[in-house]
């Protein structure tokens, strides 16, 4: 009897299993496809906005010398004086929204001078960028006409700066000079100009380009006639 189990095992295992028809076949088309989601719409960089904090800027306070031209410079910490970047940025309009830091220096006695700095986030500044904003940057130390025509885009020692001399809003001798350097702009007036010459040269500045020559042209001629040296002339033949 075991033989015969064994025999009836045997044989239901080599039996195949019927195939399914063709028609009710699964088909490898018919598997669900995924659906790509939305491309995902990349949020807008923020626009900059002003900033009404100062941070100290160790960097920003180390630029001024202790003294210029003889004079005492004072370089407060910025927790001793109330403005901000966003303050001092008013004056350069959407440049100014990029102010992060800012520092001010003075000569107290007599009080002849007084310079801003300010740090830009977001790359660096041509002085020629600071075009837009002469006007407003005037009226921020006091000079009352909103006026670009007074300005004046000058090579001192080598590097630009825009230049503003004295009028009847000002005290005689005021000069005011905003330049950029970098991620630095500055701001500066005062009714010494030696003095102002000096700490200018003192502090960072972009440099002039260099002019380029201009091409050589050839000399002209006195008379019209060719420059070039006359072919001897021929021997005579012999008679």
């Amino acid at each position: 009897m075991a033989v015969a189990i064994a025999v009836l095992l045997t044989a239901c295992s080599s039996t195949e299993s019927p195939s399914l028809p063709s028609s009710i076949r699964p088909s490898a088309s018919s598997a669900p496809t995924a659906t790509p989601g939305p491309t995902p719409t990349p949020a807008p960089t923020p626009p900059p906005t002003p900033t009404y904090t100062n941070p100290p800027d160790p960097e920003l306070q180390s630029l001024f010398p202790d003294q210029v031209a003889g004079a005492t410079l004072t370089v407060p910490d910025p927790s001793e004086f109330a403005m901000t970047p966003g303050d001092f940025g008013e004056a350069y309009g959407e440049l100014g929204l990029r102010f992060r830091a800012l520092q001010v220096a003075y000569v107290p006695r007599p009080r002849s001078l007084a310079v801003y700095v300010a740090r830009v986030e977001g790359g660096g500044v041509e002085t020629r960028d600071l075009e837009p904003y002469l006007a407003t940057a005037g009226q921020y130390v006091g000079i009352a006409g909103l006026v670009r025509e007074a300005w004046e885009l000058q090579t001192i020692d080598g590097r630009l700066v825009w230049v503003r001399p004295e009028d009847n809003a000002t005290a005689a001798g005021t000069m005011i000079y905003t330049w950029a350097a970098d991620d630095l702009v500055f701001l500066m007036i005062g009714t010494d100009d030696e003095l102002n010459r000096a700490l200018f040269a003192a502090l960072p500045g972009e440099a002039a380009p260099t002019p380029r020559p201009s091409p050589t042209r050839p000399a002209a001629s006195g008379s019209g006639r060719s420059s070039a040296s006359p072919a001897p002339s021929a021997s005579a033949a012999p008679s």
